[in-house]
């Protein structure tokens, strides 16, 4: 790996984007002038100044002293906001859909909480620059599968190895609820089956959890006065200790109306940190899923309803419901291909009801503070990460293209397989 790293090097490509002839990224100062700085926290700023240093929002405001030796990127006409956060895909962890040797997003069996989505991370993957072009720079990549997926991680679309992207390795284990309803039309079977297996699928949750939570306390006591022989040390249970001590929380895909009212009971009666994700059909307990006080990753926003007799724009306006009635939401594209298009969904749902302000921290400020790193992303503020965009118009408009990117102070170039191919056949002789 290490020789494989110099001859990136050495032959310059970018971070992640090895044989894809991307031009390398850079670092050093760089102030960033007389843009037009939506902060997201704490107002806009005309014809403000960003300076970045050491990987870092080291100054903004109207009035910034630019130090000696800095690059100077004159915005003029242009905005500055915080990267865009996408909240759900599986961007590092498939690659072609139809080629399995590509995938790595599902583990085999149904209860996997000790796999770690991290370690499966291809940097190189084509999906990152193609993604972040669009401005989006950090994205929760999520495994799927079986009843408990594995950990979901928080990565930056920027890095050699899944350890340089990483922001935060582990933000939660994924859970799918147990459904009752349909889940594609595709399934064939009868609704006293479906009910069969909803039961005994309850029924083997409930019984991990019950022994993750003997399991911890056996080795809370253990570990106390370390008398005595330890506990049998199992790896799936011990995945689920942060989890049952409230560190760390269950992601759970629910959609249904009923599945997620069973869900907000399920972890109401154990006392359990969640994130719901997905909420199709959220809009129809949106006040349920207030007063539970559990925040939601919403989407994907461009869907179809999911019952035939819905209103066609549900999907659409199912964001701006669950604002409305209190919960705390952010987005996500819940794909691979296509995580390039959180602005579009964001923008989606700001044309069907949520307001545009809500619809942009809900895309970067929101989902900051829901995984729990606001204090380094999500606005732009002194001292947090240099992660950001600087665009020609507003992100949430199709329209617009991001100029400049930054993460971590890194300027990263915006070419991808698409830019490239877009030039390629534009400038074609014949």
């Amino acid at each position: 790996m290490r020789r494989l790293l110099c001859v990136g090097v050495v032959l310059g490509f970018s971070a992640g984007a090895w044989g894809q002839g991307i031009p390398p990224s850079r670092t050093g100062t760089f102030a960033l002038t007389n843009a037009r700085i939506v902060t997201v926290s704490g107002g806009v700023i005309e014809r403000g100044t960003l300076l970045i240093q050491n990987g870092k929002i080291a100054a903004v405001g109207p009035n910034v002293t630019i130090p000696q030796g800095a690059e100077v990127l004159d915005c003029s006409g242009l905005s500055i906001y915080p990267g865009l956060i996408n909240s759900y895909t599986q961007v590092g962890l498939i690659e072609i859909g139809q080629i399995p040797e590509t995938r790595d997003e599902s583990e085999v069996g149904a209860y996997n909480p000790h796999m770690l989505a991290l370690t499966a991370i291809n940097p190189a993957s084509t999906h990152i620059p193609v993604t972040r072009v669009a401005g989006v720079t950090t994205v929760i990549s999520a495994p799927t599968g079986g009843l408990l997926s594995g950990q979901a991680t928080l990565i930056n679309l920027h890095g050699y190895t899944p350890e340089q992207m990483a922001v935060r390795p582990s933000v939660g284990v994924v859970m799918n609820f147990p459904s009752v309803g349909r889940r594609s039309l595709f399934q064939q079977q009868s609704e006293e089956e479906r009910r069969r297996q909803y039961e005994q699928q309850l029924r083997q949750l409930n019984e991990l959890w019950q022994k993750a939570v003997a399991y911890n306390r056996a080795w809370e006591a253990y570990e106390r006065n370390r008398s005595g022989e330890p506990p049998l040390w199992d790896q799936r249970l011990e995945a689920l200790r942060p989890v049952v001590r409230g560190e760390l929380p269950f992601l759970i895909n629910v959609n249904a109306e009923r599945d997620i009212l069973a869900a907000i009971r399920w972890v109401r009666e154990r006392k359990i940190k969640a994130i719901f994700a997905g909420v199709a059909e959220g809009w129809r307990v949106a006040d349920s899923l207030a007063q539970s006080g559990i925040p939601c990753i919403v989407g994907p926003v461009l869907a179809l309803p999911t019952r035939p007799y819905d209103r066609y724009d549900r999907a659409y306006a199912n964001a701006a419901a669950l604002a409305k009635a209190g919960v705390k939401i952010a987005i996500g594209t819940f794909d691979y291909y296509n995580a390039r298009n959180l602005a579009h969904h964001a923008g989606m749902a700001a044309a069907f009801g949520l307001p545009k302000e809500e619809a942009l921290k809900a895309i970067t400020l929101y989902p900051a503070q829901i995984w729990g790193v606001a204090d380094r992303m999500g606005s732009l503020e002194v001292g947090k990460d240099a992660t950001l965009i600087v665009t020609d118009g507003d992100p949430l408009e199709l329209r617009t293209q991001v100029r400049y990117l930054f993460i971590n102070g890194w300027l990263v170039p915006l070419v991808s397989r698409h830019t490239q191919l877009w030039e390629e056949y534009r400038r074609r002789a014949f």
